[in-house]
């Protein structure tokens, strides 16, 4: 319903670069939420990233190997170009941005005069006020592709060495920003090590696996992790990302068709691993999220499961239900979601159960990122829908506290 409010600055009608203030580009997100009332509920962001590569020197004084942090150090000082040490650069990288039309993402390169607390909680403060967000769970983004490094050690390393970072430098400034710790998964060691030893910070709400790695999410070496996990009480995400090097890819030509298929493909793998090797009857309190993938898969990997599953029950032994039945009981994040097919969004929102377990995610500063109107405008769903998708979903997955008022 239009309220009649003006918008509390102006939309600037000029091109936008890496040097555009963040509260311009998401100018008419800020006055959509005003028109919407959006202040007056409940909003949670699942899913944000901010660039730690512009962090880099700081998060590589904490890699606890002296060798290797001194590398990096020196490598910043004596080496030029990207990307950074330590990090698997991605071609595919270089084609997000359109040829330069959706820069942005690229670097947040906005001026920043505050100096009482680190840039990015700046950048993220802006972005969750435009959002009009209560909260807004916080990602890495080049680190994503870590768990296809060459260098087996590397993902703990590094991966270890943002977590404290981030822990320590970033969270305690702002009670709205919260994270998913990131996983070292190549390591399961090292993975639970993190788990155990940072899984009770305040303002972790969770544990995230990058999505793009081979290793299989239902092997032995990881129930000791998936078991610290679900003491925690906290929730387990499987964060989706691209990779343009995987055989299965290497025949496309087209970065958008890649972005399609690869972000689907990683997730699809990683949820029928995990469901037909029962591990939600082996870990019933542990609760999954799958971030980023969309959701069109869902549905259809639940069809094709359900059908091979009552075929050959005999090789799911653990499974009691219909692998669907678990599906549907699991967590989806919205973004980006196929609103193309109207119908179809219908089918899928009603077989995921959407009402209870789909999570609003912006997926900020990204290319493809959307808006909470994204949910808010949609006639399929009801109010009460809308507002637990939007926040209270999260609230209680989460164990947020109730933002005053609200």
């Amino acid at each position: 319903m239009d309220t009649g409010l003006e918008p509390t600055r102006e939309i600037p009608v000029k091109e936008i670069t890496t040097q555009t203030d963040t509260r311009d580009i998401l100018a008419h997100c800020k006055f959509q939420g005003e028109k919407y009332n959006f202040d007056d509920i409940v909003i949670v962001d699942t899913d944000a990233h901010h660039m730690e590569i512009e962090s880099w020197r700081d998060i590589c004084s904490y890699i606890e190997d002296e060798v290797q942090r001194q590398m990096a150090l020196d490598h910043m000082v004596n080496r030029t170009g990207s990307p950074p040490y330590g990090i698997n650069g991605d071609l595919a990288l270089r084609y997000q941005d359109i040829g330069g039309r959706v820069p942005h993402q690229a670097k947040l390169g906005e001026p920043v005069d505050d100096t009482s607390v680190h840039r990015d909680v700046t950048l993220i403060r802006r972005a969750i006020d435009s959002f009009h967000l209560d909260y807004m769970v916080v990602f890495p983004t080049p680190m994503l592709n870590l768990g296809m490094h060459p260098q087996f050690d590397m993902e703990a390393l590094l991966g270890r060495a943002y977590d404290k970072w981030f822990c320590e430098n970033i969270l305690p400034m702002d009670p709205k920003m919260k994270t998913m710790l990131f996983v070292p998964f190549n390591d399961p060691k090292a993975a639970l090590r993190t788990v155990e030893e940072l899984g009770d910070h305040p303002d972790v709400v969770g544990f995230m696996i990058t999505s793009v790695r081979h290793k299989p999410v239902h092997h032995n070496d990881y129930m000791p992790l998936y078991r610290a996990m679900e003491a925690t009480g906290k929730p387990l995400g499987f964060h989706a990302g691209y990779n343009w090097a995987d055989p299965s890819m290497a025949q496309i030509n087209r970065f958008g068709t890649m972005h399609a298929l690869s972000f689907v493909w990683c997730n699809v793998v990683h949820m029928s691993n995990w469901v037909m090797n029962g591990m939600p009857e082996r870990f019933p309190g542990l609760d999954v999220i799958w971030i980023e993938s969309g959701l069109a898969w869902v549905t259809w990997l639940m069809q094709r499961l359900d059908h091979t599953y009552l075929m050959r029950s005999s090789e799911a032994p653990m499974l009691k239900r219909l692998p669907s039945e678990y599906m549907a009981e699991m967590f989806y994040t919205c973004q980006p979601m196929e609103t193309d097919h109207r119908e179809a969004l219908e089918v899928t929102l009603k077989m995921i159960n959407a009402k209870d377990q789909l999570l609003y995610a912006s997926d900020w500063p990204h290319w493809d990122f959307d808006a909470p109107s994204v949910i808010w405008d949609l006639p399929i769903l009801d109010d009460d829908a809308k507002k637990n998708i939007l926040g209270e979903n999260a609230l209680r997955l989460f164990g947020l506290d109730r933002p005053t008022g609200k």
